[in-house]
């Protein structure tokens, strides 16, 4: 175990962060912001939080129709906003002027949460499943007017969270779409609801981005670990992993890792990780190195190496929403919103039920 486990949470924020970090960061800007997506007891809302010092508020915030899940940050300051799997709308929203671009699925197809910009911002891609087959579709969207140019199996079911490969990893090319096929059998009569987990069958896929052509397919041994949320580290030039596990049996499923690392020749589930109750709600790269995984289910934030080896734990009650950026990171819980390596906490009067993601702006 890292010499860092008796240290106290603020301690343990400042040396572990401070060991990835070279000699020169910089304390973040005075305020920072933070685009993100929660629950209220009446409402699901999207909008712009500010962080400074001790204190974080809500700047600017707009209702949607359901709970929102993944966010990207476009060129100029745009939000594009996706519904929560099994999602029927899309949204643009302009937080500065308050303009919205709304876009309503088809009928026979639902979102899976997330969405990502091709390199030249021409594009969008969005995950989303075919409800006659329960099968994963890549959709290829314009990206002034949202509407579909064209669509792609993911050859998995329930895909998930997508990223442009930054680099060339092991034999697939830099620009390369990786997506992340949940695994999970859905119905569109059951929703949400999990069905034929034995039938789970989650996957790790690369995909041309010009065409859609499966350039490689991975798999964990664990066929109850579903490959959810991914991050890229730059560093170690490797794409980590949150899981969430199925397991019908709960001391398995509590037990179960919440990582992997893919390294462009196979997938490697944590090891050495303890109980974190199998839930990895979402996942960023650190400032140096390796990755951090929110487990809110274990009020904790789970921080591996790209090798997949389990570093430490820090408690943070319900954590879940991660962000990093030029030296930092930041992490979501009940109690506030915590920045490394300062290891400051910022808290508020307001009591929001903050989504899995958030995203700087």
């Amino acid at each position: 175990m890292s010499t860092l486990a008796a240290l106290s949470r603020r301690e343990w924020l400042l040396a572990a962060t401070a060991l990835a970090l070279s000699p020169s960061w910089a304390a973040p800007a005075q305020e920072t912001h933070l685009v993100s997506a929660w629950q209220t007891a009446n409402e699901h809302r999207i909008g712009v939080i500010a962080v400074e010092g001790a204190r974080w508020s809500v700047q600017r915030s707009l209702a949607v129709p359901t709970r929102a899940h993944g966010l990207l940050v476009e060129p100029g300051g745009s939000v594009l906003a996706s519904a929560r799997r099994p999602g029927d709308w899309l949204l643009r929203w302009h937080p500065v002027s308050g303009q919205t671009q709304w876009h309503w699925i088809e009928d026979d197809r639902r979102f899976n949460g997330h969405a990502v910009a091709s390199p030249d911002n021409q594009s969008l891609w969005t995950t989303e499943t075919h409800l006659d087959t329960a099968q994963g579709q890549l959709a290829v969207r314009d990206r002034a007017s949202l509407e579909k140019r064209a669509e792609w199996p993911t050859h998995g079911m329930d895909p998930h969270e997508l990223l442009v490969l930054p680099a060339r990893v092991g034999d697939v090319p830099a620009g390369s779409l990786i997506v992340a096929n949940g695994g999970i059998p859905t119905l569109p009569e059951t929703g949400r609801s999990k069905r034929q987990l034995g039938r789970m069958d989650a996957s790790l896929v690369a995909l041309d981005p010009r065409d859609g052509t499966l350039l490689g397919q991975w798999r964990l041994d664990d066929p109850y670990l579903s490959i959810r949320h991914l991050a890229w580290d730059p560093h170690s030039q490797t794409v980590g992993i949150a899981l969430q596990a199925e397991h019908p049996d709960a001391d398995a499923k509590r037990k179960a890792p919440v990582f992997a690392v893919w390294n462009g020749q196979g997938l490697q589930a944590a090891q050495a990780q303890p109980a974190v109750q199998g839930y990895g709600g979402d996942i960023c790269a650190l400032p140096g190195g390796g990755f951090v995984v929110s487990c809110p289910r274990a009020d904790a934030l789970a921080l591996f190496g790209s090798d997949a080896r389990w570093w430490q734990n820090v408690a943070l009650r319900e954590a879940c929403a991660l962000a990093s950026d030029a030296g930092h990171w930041w992490a979501c819980g009940s109690d506030g919103v915590w920045c490394a390596p300062q290891g400051t906490e910022a808290r508020s009067g307001e009591r929001l039920q903050i989504d899995n993601h958030w995203a700087l702006t």
